[in-house]
């Protein structure tokens, strides 16, 4: 049976597929809460925040620093990529917010500002694998 044969044949017969006949005041169904409104400000922050953590490599790096803090040769050493690489992309993540850095003595050690942003990482990465 085709679309078209189906959705006439519901024309013929209208109780296929009609809603039942009840009046609204007689129905107890509770309207599904409405979605706060977000201000321009607050959602093109976190978009900002999300291209931040877009990149692999920025992805990683926020899953190493979730287990400790870790200064740029510990990421070096964890990620198996070069030392430059590791610090733009430090700078990007500085630059967003999600870390920050300490300085101890000639090292600069880096940690996640808070444990929301590991928990947005690694529940993308935690669907990512389900679908696999």
């Amino acid at each position: 049976m085709s679309i078209a044969a189906g959705a006439g044949s519901a024309e013929l017969d209208p109780g296929i597929g009609a809603a039942p006949d009840t009046d609204d005041h007689d129905t107890a169904r509770a309207e599904p809460a409405a979605a706060p409104v977000r201000t321009p400000r607050t959602l093109a922050a976190a978009g900002d925040l999300l291209r931040a953590l877009a990149a692999p490599v920025r992805i990683a790096i926020v899953l190493q620093l979730q287990e400790a803090p870790r200064c740029v040769h510990d990421l070096v050493d964890a990620l198996g990529v070069t030392q430059p690489l590791i610090s733009q992309h430090l700078r990007v993540l500085k630059g967003a917010g999600v870390v920050h850095g300490e300085r101890q003595g000639r090292e600069v050690v880096y940690s996640l500002v808070d444990d929301h942003l590991a928990h947005i990482v690694v529940d993308a990465v935690a669907h990512a694998e389900e679908g696999r």
